[in-house]
């Protein structure tokens, strides 16, 4: 793609007349907060899923306890595509959420403009090293409040009071189960990667990534 610069930048303006712009976006977030339900229930095409069934051998290492019906978990990433405008398509890469396989996420972020962490307000805590490594990397991204059973436990000032961001990171209470829900979460990383990169001085943060 004519537009994409020397570190993998591509400047959207550009790229609306040259084609379709492909991004590449992370979801994360801690064990069991939905992050392959939020994937696949935006995905237009079959997600790419790596469940696997969850053993004896995980008692006392996952926290099942807000999340008694789960029977599953990732073991190396979700991916999913959505289109979101005639000429930007998102590549959606879930991480998986256990302390033990954190090691494949720097892989994972690779090339990404931004990242949706995802977070159950019944379990805050489980956010705090997610919020950080995005932080630490200089990468933008948003708070997904993932309402559970369609119920927000706490308020968007609590949460972000409590995991400790600063006003200008995007917080939104989302469905990860809800197509429109998720994609409102989308278009809310998209715009605020936009104005991260604009006022840093930057190319509009869109990059060609896989399948672009």
């Amino acid at each position: 793609m004519d537009c994409v610069d020397s570190e993998g930048r591509c400047d959207v303006r550009a790229a609306s007349r040259t084609g379709p712009t492909s991004a590449k976006i992370v979801v994360a977030g801690g064990f069991g907060a939905g992050k392959t339900t939020f994937v696949g229930s935006v995905s237009e095409i079959v997600p790419l899923t790596t469940e696997a069934v969850m053993t004896d051998a995980s008692i006392g290492i996952d926290d099942t306890g807000h999340t008694p019906s789960k029977t599953t978990t990732t073991v190396a990433m979700d991916y999913g595509r959505v289109t979101l405008d005639d000429d930007l398509v998102l590549y959606l890469f879930g991480t998986p959420g256990q302390q033990r396989f954190w090691f494949m996420w720097d892989d994972l972020v690779r090339g990404a403009i931004g990242a949706v962490v995802l977070v159950d307000t019944r379990r805050l805590a489980d956010s705090f090293a997610p919020v950080d490594f995005f932080e630490d990397r200089g990468l933008p991204f948003v708070l997904g409040l993932n309402c559970f059973d369609g119920v927000l436990h706490h308020g968007v000032s609590d949460v972000r009071a409590a995991i400790g961001i600063g006003p200008d990171v995007p917080v939104v209470p989302c469905d990860a189960r809800d197509r429109e829900s998720v994609k409102q979460a989308l278009i809310t990383l998209v715009e605020h990667a936009m104005r991260r990169w604009a006022s840093a001085g930057g190319a509009e943060p869109v990059r060609q990534t896989v399948g672009g």
